[in-house]
């Protein structure tokens, strides 16, 4: 059963949300609503919940209760400054947007979320990101440019599923070794970040298909650097 007022002006969730059995699909993106009630967690057969683009500041506790909650969470575009810790317990989602807002930090508990393979937090206050995140297993895309970004755990090398990482943006000078054990990332986006030398960690990556250093400035290409183009590699610089 779904449930869409996309785009239709809302002071509260409406009442029949509550009284419809078996939601599974319920969006309110684009309403201007400004707080979601704990009696968010009582949709115990919700799979996708939309509240994008709206005006939230918080964001429940309760919304961890969504056991069932598996394919899209979406809360980008509102005004968030931290995500909850019991977030965490999503442990069947797959999908996160939390990209435009006010993040200042991830909670160290995502690293909970063992079925997480799309994470974006485009576009936040992020200074850096929790060691936790490297327990996501089953992560392939990792969307965070337009961050504060200073450094990246180590932790990041254990994301071996990953295939896509975005950092353009950022304020990073130089990546983590680990980052080498990235073995199945195809694309790596590092645009406009003020790097201090050719990240060499990336060198070896089997599976590299994409890397972008456009607006990075960097001193004369190493040899590596023709190497991965030789391979097939895009080297955008």
């Amino acid at each position: 059963m779904t449930l869409n007022y996309w785009k239709q002006p809302l002071a509260a969730v409406p009442a029949e949300v509550w009284t419809t059995p078996g939601v599974d699909t319920l969006i309110l993106a684009d309403t201007g609503l400004a707080a979601v009630p704990e009696r968010i967690g009582s949709l115990a057969a919700l799979r996708t919940l939309d509240l994008g683009h709206n005006a939230i500041a918080a964001l429940p506790d309760a919304i961890g209760d969504l056991a069932g909650l598996t394919d899209f969470l979406y809360v980008h575009d509102n005004r968030l400054t931290r995500l909850p810790d019991a977030i965490a317990r999503l442990a069947r989602l797959q999908y996160l947007n939390a990209g435009d807002n006010q993040l200042t930090a991830l909670p160290e508990q995502i690293g909970g979320m063992a079925n997480l393979v799309e994470l974006r937090v485009e576009r936040n206050a992020l200074t850096s990101l929790p060691a936790s995140i490297g327990r996501l297993a089953a992560l392939r895309e990792l969307h965070a440019g337009g961050n504060g970004l200073e450094a990246l755990p180590d932790a990041i090398g254990d994301l071996a599923n990953l295939r896509a990482l975005t950092l353009r943006g950022n304020k990073l000078r130089r990546l983590p070794a680990s980052m080498a054990r990235l073995s199945r990332l195809h694309t790596l986006d590092l645009r406009g970040t003020p790097l201090e030398d050719w990240p060499a960690e990336i060198a070896d990556l089997p599976a590299l298909e994409k890397l972008d250093l456009r607006w990075v400035a960097l001193p004369p290409a190493p040899p590596w650097v023709w190497t991965l183009r030789a391979r097939g590699c895009l080297v955008y610089v």
